[in-house]
């Protein structure tokens, strides 16, 4: 009787995982990495516990980590050594990027694949994602330089370009001079107050004003799926909703109206905030991470980028989420 009992339920735990509704895999995985101009950098970010800065020569230690977790896919963001205005560091055909970029596909070629950010806050010495001018973002005069960016990093091997600068019109620059790369928007970009570790892993704070006046309002929806009809429409072929949790209507909402890929980037202040909580020991980390990250595909999202990409990897082949 006990061994029929224990059969009945072992038997149950695995009906449940054979018909749940929401299921992804390893595949569906981004893993951000930051890459810092230099030699020799491997630094763990304070406002980041578990994540790395590392340098153009190390990178490669941070990428066979999550291959060997199950996540192939990954996207890069730089720090640049100096600063200007024109964030021309970003479009330096040895900038940081570039040198990650053929690093990297020397040494893994196809088996990592690679997107790159394109935006110039890490890169100008004001911190705002394009161009100064009397005082205000100069959206027309920044659309060449995301465009020079985004070929540069082409030409040293990126496989799929993020512009994030949420400059009108960035996806339809990109387009006109990289016809056959992929382009994964970051279409509705939300000013977020959990953005705050990333600005400090990458020194990108504003030095002046804020982000408002090209991030979304996040008291609005519909001016979301503008947005990324209006991304569709110039040529992309993702587009990216961030931050994830607190955008899950959204996430919902596009998945049921466009046909593209939707991603969703669970940032870095969602995951501070299950490391910190998990270190005061006030929620179990393993089981918050799944559960949040379940929660973004169940509402639609086809892809997740998350600085937990390694640890879900591994959920999944352990069967507890996928």
């Amino acid at each position: 009787m006990l061994i029929n009992r224990t059969r009945r339920l072992r038997s149950s735990e695995m009906l449940r995982r054979m018909v749940r509704e929401t299921r992804f895999s390893c595949d569906a995985l981004i893993h951000p990495l930051f890459v810092r101009e230099g030699k020799g950098i491997e630094e763990e970010l304070p406002s980041l516990p578990g994540q790395i800065r590392y340098s153009p020569d190390t990178l490669a230690k941070g990428v066979d980590a999550a291959l060997n977790a199950g996540v192939r896919s990954f996207l890069l963001f730089g720090i640049p050594e100096t600063k200007d205005e024109k964030g021309s560091a970003a479009y330096d055909e040895n900038g940081v990027i570039q040198q990650a970029l053929k690093n990297i596909k020397k040494t893994f070629g196809d088996d990592a694949y690679i997107i790159t950010d394109v935006c110039l806050c890490e890169y100008t010495s004001h911190g705002h994602c394009g161009l100064i001018h009397e005082g205000r973002i100069d959206n027309d005069a920044t659309l060449p330089l995301l465009a020079q960016t985004a070929l540069s990093h082409a030409r040293c091997g990126s496989d799929m370009v993020a512009p994030s600068a949420m400059m009108d019109g960035t996806v339809a620059a990109i387009r006109d001079i990289l016809q056959n790369i992929p382009i994964m928007s970051y279409a509705a970009k939300y000013a977020s107050a959990f953005y705050g570790p990333f600005r400090e892993a990458v020194s990108s704070a504003p030095q002046f004003g804020d982000r408002k006046t090209y991030q979304m309002d996040y008291h609005n929806s519909k001016e979301a799926l503008k947005r990324i009809e209006a991304d569709i429409g110039e040529g992309a072929d993702i587009i990216i909703i961030k931050p994830a949790l607190p955008c899950l209507d959204i996430i919902s909402q596009a998945s049921q109206q466009i046909k593209l890929p939707v991603a969703a980037y669970s940032v870095s202040g969602e995951y501070a905030m299950i490391k910190a909580a998990a270190a005061s020991g006030f929620i179990d980390e393993y089981k918050t991470m799944c559960e949040s990250a379940v929660s973004v595909f169940r509402a639609g999202a086809n892809i997740l980028i998350t600085y937990f990409a390694k640890e879900l990897a591994t959920a999944i082949k352990k069967g507890d989420i996928g």
